[in-house]
């Protein structure tokens, strides 16, 4: 199991980051560079969601399917349904207000892969693309 932890401070309320994290369906207007290609939503019912994310990585679509659960604005935390090339992946945003207009937020998860998947993706994902998914989270809230 490949476990990331990582938090960053965002220039708003936690109530404003956890609408933008929430926010499945508006993904692709600025994740497209991690590979993000559609996002769809299985079921919505209060304070959970399922949603089914396709990325594009090294030249094939994969899909996944997670069940959202929401704390708001506290957390909103995930559990595997499905997936290909994966077999598990649960974790969690948690936003906490530092002071007025800043909120630390942290993103974690554990996922475990196929065999399929090489070693040198996963680090990859966890090396470069979990701070370049914070930052693309941050900007969008600090700029809406």
């Amino acid at each position: 199991m490949s476990v990331a932890t990582k938090s960053t401070e965002v220039n708003v309320e936690p109530g404003k980051i956890f609408d933008i994290i929430a926010d499945f369906e508006s993904y692709p207007e600025f994740l497209s560079h991690l590979g993000l290609v559609a996002v769809k939503t299985e079921s919505n019912a209060g304070d959970r969601k399922v949603v089914t994310q396709s990325v594009k990585k090294m030249g094939k679509v994969v899909s996944y399917t997670l069940d959202y659960t929401f704390d708001r604005p506290r957390k909103i935390s995930w559990t595997f349904v499905k997936g290909q090339m994966m077999k598990d992946n649960r974790g969690s945003w948690t936003f906490e207000e530092l002071k007025d207009g800043l909120t630390k937020i942290t993103y974690s998860a554990e996922v475990k892969f196929g065999m399929l998947v090489p070693g040198s993706l996963v680090s990859m994902m966890i090396s470069k693309e979990l701070p370049q998914l914070l930052e693309a989270f941050k900007k969008r809230a600090e700029s809406a």
